[in-house]
């Protein structure tokens, strides 16, 4: 029997969002799905190959206003939710894991605003970032602290009316295309010292190290930002002194897991669909390849592990729009995605064989891709540590709870939404990788 192609994957069973998608996420999907094969497939070969920030088609992604996701509709943003951010950047991921990692970080670095900023700030930056004119980024990790954000050292000295920020940051999502840095430093001593900022790329002090060349995601930044004496105003402060470490954790469990699970699962789903056109065109012995039973079984392992990490993730994104108490599931949907994802990604590898090792082949990519989903937002032993607490009884209030209202709040708002005439998507002129008329967003 025919193997569907990948452009015919939208309603094949591995794609099934069960009970947690409607009809309006499936018509998302095909949308968001038709771009990135249009707009992001031709670029990879450049990217791959120059192994640079793609600036361009960052910026060209972030007009089509999928960064405004979970924006309320006020301030300019779809306000569709947790799961439509899910199914935006799993597309993405799945045609391209770099391109994927750049939503979902630029998504993450709205959460601080949407959930700690007054409203000035949210007038102030949420109708840009919905509008794709402005990049935010979350900035917390340090050479010296890891996934360790009580040992910040980076430091902000209170001078009047402004702060002055001395330090770096490693590690930032789409540092180099970043244009509004979220960033978590020093005020004080211990855990209670520290303090959130908004800090714009172009004030001075604020300057980026040289991109490093990374093994994977190439077209992604994730390089160092260094403060040196950069004056920032007290109106830039999210939340009060000594909120930092709330707003970098519930940051991180509330966007940062669930938006690294949806790039899990995109980069999976491209392995599970190369693997199945890959064993279907290729003959053995007089037979497709995917008629051999030890290959079948490969293939039904990468099966049933996309099928399990997509409920998963599903469930857990699902579980954030309804304002349900969810930090748990969020945790659980990213540690058993990367390792379901890696190891479809390993068994991809093995039934390319020799040809996995061709840096060209799509598999080699999606091999050196997924490895990096893993350390941000919480290693897979960080997220054993908090589901240990959890299983012991141990747990600290959820951060889901803590927001359920506002989450709850915002369903109706929502639904609604999902529900309204689309609007054509913003593609300037001169920036189309394809001339081919954009999809209905």
């Amino acid at each position: 029997m025919r193997q569907p192609t990948r452009g015919e994957y939208v309603n094949h069973p591995s794609q099934r969002g069960l009970y947690f998608t409607s009809s309006e996420h499936d018509q998302l999907r095909a949308e968001v799905r038709q771009w990135a094969e249009l707009h992001v497939s031709p670029r990879i070969p450049q990217m791959e190959s120059l192994r640079r920030v793609d600036v361009a088609l960052s910026r060209l992604i972030a007009r089509q206003g999928w960064i405004g996701v979970t924006v309320p509709p006020e301030y300019g943003g779809m306000g569709l939710g947790h799961l439509a951010k899910t199914i935006i950047i799993e597309e993405l991921a799945r045609i391209s894991g770099a391109m994927g990692a750049m939503v979902q970080a630029s998504q993450l670095g709205t959460a601080k605003i949407l959930h700690w900023g007054t409203d000035e700030q949210k007038r102030r930056w949420l109708p840009a970032i919905a509008a794709g004119e402005c990049l935010p980024t979350i900035a917390t990790t340090e050479k010296g602290s890891g996934g360790q954000v009580g040992a910040i050292a980076t430091t902000a000295r209170r001078e009047g009316d402004e702060y002055v920020l001395n330090g770096s940051k490693v590690w930032v999502g789409n540092s180099h295309v970043g244009d509004l840095h979220g960033v978590i430093v020093r005020t004080g001593e211990g855990s209670r010292g520290l303090t959130a900022f908004l800090v714009e790329a172009t004030r001075p002090g604020c300057t980026l190290a040289p991109h490093p060349e990374m093994l994977g995601l190439h077209g992604f930044s994730f390089g160092e930002i260094r403060f040196d004496d950069c004056r920032v105003p007290i109106e830039n402060r999210i939340g009060a002194e000594g909120d930092g470490l709330a707003v970098a954790f519930s940051s991180s469990v509330l966007y940062g897991r669930p938006n690294l699970t949806a790039v899990s699962l995109g980069i999976h789903q491209a392995a599970v669909e190369t693997t199945n056109q890959y064993t279907s065109e290729v003959q053995r012995y007089g037979n497709p390849l995917s008629m051999k039973e030890t290959i079948r079984n490969k293939i039904a392992e990468m099966q049933s592990n996309l099928m399990t990490a997509r409920i998963l993730a599903y469930h857990a994104a699902d579980s954030l729009d309804r304002g349900l108490a969810c930090d748990a599931e969020l945790m659980n949907a990213k540690l058993e995605n990367v390792k379901l994802s890696k190891r479809s990604v390993d068994l991809a590898m093995e039934i390319h064989a020799a040809y996995g090792l061709v840096s060209a082949h799509e598999v080699s990519r999606l091999y050196r891709d997924v490895v990096h989903i893993e350390p941000p937002a919480g290693t897979s032993d960080i997220q054993r540590v908090r589901l240990a607490e959890v299983s012991l009884g141990e747990a600290r209030p959820e951060w889901s709870q803590r927001f359920s209202g506002e989450l709850r709040a915002s369903t109706a708002a929502r639904e609604r939404a999902l529900s309204a005439p689309a609007e054509h998507p913003v593609v300037h002129a001169g920036e189309s990788a394809s001339p081919v008329p954009q999809p209905v967003l």
